[in-house]
């Protein structure tokens, strides 16, 4: 998103898991990355309790971790379609 003026953060990161509790495992592994990592904490998380949208707030960098069908349904990739969009393989 640096590209597009007045925008709520530099960088969404965008990815999802196959259920609820896949979910939940990928935020506890984004949090423990980016502590150790580059030693900062998301000043905020939302959507734990169902766990099929969970966002992570870094400032300038957001992360949403999505169920698939709610990542669908939402299409965030098309809502900020004017960014440039780098897609990363699945590891598997």
């Amino acid at each position: 998103l640096t590209s597009i003026e007045d925008t709520i953060c530099k960088y969404f990161v965008i990815c999802q898991g196959n259920s609820p509790s896949q979910v939940n495992a990928i935020v506890d592994s984004i949090k423990e990355f980016t502590c150790k990592g580059a030693d900062s904490k998301p000043s905020a998380i939302d959507g734990l309790r169902n766990a099929e949208w969970v966002a992570m707030d870094y400032a300038d960098v957001l992360v949403h971790v999505f169920l698939p069908e709610t990542r669908a349904f939402y299409n965030l990739e098309h809502l900020w379609a004017d960014a440039k969009l780098t897609l990363i393989p699945d590891l598997d």
